[in-house]
Order: structure tokens, then sequence, then C-alpha cells
């Protein structure tokens, strides 16, 4: 299938797009990149450009071109003449030129003679994981959740003193008591044990309980001076039943995989450096 070079152009934009917004001088004057640009030069020629980007700063407009070349070859030295003459008609204009392979010297040295910035904007690959000294980033990091389940009550039977009920409140034991089933809501207070815990909390211990143990189960406590409150209600507990479960832990993997957040790469062959652009518009 025949490349028209544009879906390449795309990829350059897109980085060099993220890499202005990145940019704090020039980030509340939403420079936006233009495809494909028609520019008519000082001999009346329309002149067109794959990528242009122009902003205003303290007077003076700054106007920029990048001619992109998606080749498997390195760049020849026919092509940068051929920007050249593309360019000399129209005065002010910054040029660039990228590619995703290399530069033939010839390329190179004319290049650097008419003050074209070289650019090889590409995908990843090793060596971007790499440092200079060749020691390797951290590039996929493993996970194993490991997740244990609180014990969870599924019914709760509380016994109440019926003599004490009928001498110091005014409920009729033969109706239900209206109490909402909220465990952070419900406490018992223990004045033997001098412990007071709602019935969350006694969740927690019942899962301390039984380590490494798992399934249903019941459990009955028997209280010789105990309370169950809820809100301005106190009741005598004689004793409470419980029906509770505890569920086996869950374990699920999880991996992070760097690689899938970086786009692409920039590397500044007249400077010698290079610039990542991932997904959050993070550049390292």
């Amino acid at each position: 299938m025949h490349n028209d070079g544009k879906k390449y152009e795309r990829f350059v934009a897109s980085l060099q797009q993220a890499m202005i917004n990145s940019e704090t001088i020039t980030v509340q004057k939403n420079i936006n990149i233009e495809l494909n640009k028609k520019i008519i030069d000082n001999c009346g020629v329309e002149r067109e450009f794959d990528l242009y980007w122009e902003y205003e700063l303290g007077g003076i407009t700054y106007k920029t071109i990048i001619e992109c070349k998606d080749y498997n070859s390195d760049i020849s030295v026919e092509k940068i003449d051929s920007l050249i003459g593309k360019i000399k008609d129209i005065p002010d204009i910054k040029p660039i030129f990228a590619t995703k392979r290399g530069y033939q010297i010839g390329a190179k040295t004319k290049a650097d003679h008419n003050k074209i910035d070289l650019l090889i904007v590409r995908e990843q690959n090793e060596t971007d994981w790499r440092d200079k000294d060749g020691n390797p980033y951290i590039k996929i990091i493993d996970i194993n959740i490991h997740y244990s389940p609180q014990a969870r009550i599924l019914k709760f039977v509380p016994r109440v003193d019926g003599n004490w009920l009928k001498e110091n409140t005014n409920i009729d034991p033969s109706k239900p008591l209206n109490i909402e089933e909220r465990n952070d809501r419900i406490f018992i207070d223990d004045l033997d044990g001098s412990t007071k815990y709602s019935l969350l909390e006694l969740q927690n211990q019942l899962t301390l309980a039984h380590e490494g143990e798992y399934g249903k189960f019941e459990k009955e406590k028997i209280f010789a001076n105990a309370f169950i409150l809820y809100g301005d209600l106190k009741l005598k507990l004689e004793s409470y039943k419980l029906e509770y479960i505890i569920n086996r832990p869950i374990e699920q993997p999880l991996q992070i995989d760097f690689s899938k957040e970086l786009i692409g790469v920039i590397e500044y062959l007249q400077k010698g450096t290079k610039k990542s652009i991932f997904r959050n518009g993070m550049i390292k």
C-alpha cells in the first residue's frame, strides 16, 4: 500500500504539540499546529509545508515549519536542498526537518550551514529504557494485590433482660424494636469486661479470631452486666447469637507497563538530546 506520509505527519504533529503545550512561556497562547499549511512566498509562489505554527512574543511573530519524511532510509542532501529552496523567499521562518531514521553526512552538513534543525521523531525502542551508561529504567511493574475480606455478620440476635426492660422502660416487649441495621451504630457496652465496641468493630475481632479459617460460623456470648446501645436507646443485654462468614482472601495480579504510556520520542541531533512524550502529557 502506498505511503503518502500523512500518518507520520500527524504523529510528528502530536508529539510536537505536546512539547509546545509543556512550555510554560507559551501555555497562555493557545498555539496549534497546522497540517499542510500553504504560504505565499515573496515571489507570489504558493508553498506547502507539512507542519506550521506561529506565536507572538514581545511584539515579534515567530513562525516555524517542519518537513516530515516517513522514509526507511537516511535523508539525503537533496531533500535538504529542496527545503532550502522552498523557504528562501519566505523571510523570518524557522525550518525544521523530521524523519524516523537518520540523515546522511552531506544532509547534516548542509542543514547546519543553513540553520535547519534536524529531528528524528520515532516510536520507542529499547534504547529509550536505558540511561547513557546502559543501566535499565523500570519499564514494567508486576503487583500482586492480596486482599483479606473482613468477617461479615449475617445475623445478629440479641437477648434482652425482660425484667429490666419492664422496670426501666415503657417499651412493649411483644412488639419488635425499630433498629436500623447499621453495624457502625449498634454498640455493646460490656461493663464487666470494661469494653465497648460496635458491631463493625466486632467483625474485625472475629476476623482476627479466625486467622487462616474461612467459611460460615456461629457464636454465642453471655453477659453478666452489659448493655446494647443504639442512639438514645439503652437495653440490658443478657446474650447475643451471631451468624457470620469469612471469605477467602482475594488475589489479583496487576501489571503496570510504562511502555504503553510512551507515545513517541524526539531526538534533537544538533543538541545531542532527546525527549520522551507520554500520554498524560509528561515530557522526560
